[in-house]
């Protein structure tokens, strides 16, 4: 399952996402992981949820990003839900391989049985149709 939160800068996706994260990891039956481009949100979440800053790793389009979360993955079988924040800013959302991403993620979600949620922002350059198909939150 994917779940995408989808809002203007500010609009608070960031603290639904740690509230979400918090609220997930005492009833998941696994290891819940939260990706962020930064670490201000690590003194907020719970000490039981992995964080990873992934501003620490060359994470620039989106098969690179695919590439992370398979390796998360791989190196933990364990992992039923992943939060990621921020970690799609600063990519180009118009490229060609933008519009099979989430296409990709589903496919990755389903076959891994994990639970994706995805903060992004509304900046005009993904166009909210490509996402209807996932629950989008605001």
């Amino acid at each position: 399952m994917i779940q995408v939160i989808y809002g203007k800068r500010g609009s608070g996706k960031s603290k639904k996402m740690v509230s979400l994260a918090n609220e997930q990891v005492k009833t998941a039956k696994g290891h819940v992981v939260f990706i962020d481009d930064d670490s201000r949100a690590i003194h907020e979440l719970d000490r039981e949820i992995r964080f990873i800053d992934a501003d620490e790793y060359a994470l620039t389009d989106y098969r690179s990003i695919y590439g992370f979360l398979c390796g998360i993955i791989a190196t933990n079988y364990d992992v039923t839900t992943i939060f990621v924040d921020g970690l799609l800013n600063g990519i180009d959302k118009k490229s060609d391989r933008s519009e099979k991403i989430f296409e990709k993620l589903q496919a990755f979600s389903d076959t891994h049985k994990i639970d994706l949620y995805i903060a992004m922002h509304d900046e005009g350059e993904l166009a909210v149709s490509e996402l209807e198909k996932y629950k989008v939150l605001s």
